[in-house]
């Protein structure tokens, strides 16, 4: 698998080296999945304001190196092959355009492999959630933008669409 050239601000070296190993990544989700559903709504009633923040905070960090976080509130990194698909110069959440090239690299960005076809290609090592690359995902509520994925999918707000999105 190929390097990603995004800017590498908020990531520290072997983000690339992790991401290219999704069955590590997927059992750590899974892990953390466990955890915050049972810790969350504890951190919830003791302090409700610092329970947020820490939430928001640690994925910053964490998404942040590990995955070139967007924070867009819905994250669907287990879905995806644990590869960011809001790091697409277009922020297509179902799928590549039209413009793959027949390298895999990005129609908008030349030197940039395609998210999607990393996407693709990571999922295939994906044991638990190996399919769910397949399944159609609501568009992205900028509302969410800057929150907590994981208080969004406890909460249920990540699967929420906006009034007036039929």
């Amino acid at each position: 698998m190929s390097i990603s050239p995004l800017k590498e601000a908020r990531r520290a070296p072997g983000s690339e080296w992790l991401k290219n190993h999704p069955r590590f990544l997927e059992q750590t989700y899974l892990i953390s999945k466990r955890f915050i559903a049972k810790t969350y709504p504890w951190m919830q009633k003791l302090s409700p304001r610092i329970a947020n923040k820490l939430m928001v905070r640690s994925e910053e960090v964490l998404k942040g190196w590990a995955f070139n976080c967007q924070m867009c509130g819905q994250c669907i990194l287990h879905s995806t092959g644990m590869t960011c698909p809001m790091n697409c110069p277009k922020n297509l959440r179902n799928g590549p355009c039209g413009g793959v090239r027949h390298n895999g690299n990005c129609e908008v960005m030349p030197d940039m492999p395609c998210v999607w076809v990393q996407a693709w290609e990571r999922s295939q090592h994906m044991t638990v959630y190996v399919n769910d690359i397949q399944t159609l995902q609501p568009p992205v509520n900028r509302s969410l933008q800057g929150t907590s994925s994981w208080a969004n999918m406890l909460d249920g707000k990540d699967m929420q669409t906006p009034k007036g999105w039929g």
